[in-house]
């Protein structure tokens, strides 16, 4: 659940800015590359009906696609599939955590991308051996393991640090 939300993080973070930036009138069909409107075939249809932001969000996937290599275009599917096979209860529940990673300060935001660099470059049995060990946490001992990871790989921001996340 937590590498799902990590995974939906890191997606939306680059598609939110380019999306922040959208044109308020909308993208005609025409002036989609053909690459975007290859992507997009399957909204061609109804284009100028979709509001500004969902043709502008769409845009920008299609876009973000493109510059995919073929092992994250594989991965980004897998996400997907795993983000509709949730209930929408737990979908709201990610919408929310990434709103509120959205209005953490610039900091902030980098230290938790940078939690989640060092998590992802544990081995995999490392990973869902801490998983385990956080989720039987209290609070209070959740709070203070991450201290202690700070301390022993340093929470300076370099990317080989935990900077205040939990582990995904």
């Amino acid at each position: 659940m937590r590498a799902l939300l990590a995974c939906v993080i890191v997606l939306v973070c680059g598609v939110a800015s380019a999306w922040a930036q959208g044109d308020a009138a909308g993208v005609p069909w025409n002036q989609l590359s053909p690459g975007e409107q290859q992507l997009l075939q399957r909204f061609s249809e109804n284009w100028d009906q979709l509001p500004p932001r969902k043709q502008q969000r769409l845009r920008n996937g299609a876009q973000q696609w493109g510059t995919m290599t073929p092992e994250e275009r594989q991965e980004a599917k897998q996400r997907f599939k795993q983000w509709r096979t949730l209930p929408p209860e737990q979908q709201q529940q990610l919408r929310e955590r990434y709103q509120q990673f959205q209005q953490l300060p610039p900091e902030q935001r980098e230290s938790v991308r940078n939690a989640r660099r060092w998590f992802r470059s544990l081995p995999p049995e490392q990973r869902k051996e801490l998983r385990e060990k956080f989720k039987n946490m209290t609070p209070e001992e959740r709070h203070a393991y991450r201290r202690e990871l700070r301390r022993q790989y340093g929470g300076n921001g370099s990317g080989q640090a935990p900077g205040g996340s939990s582990p995904q």
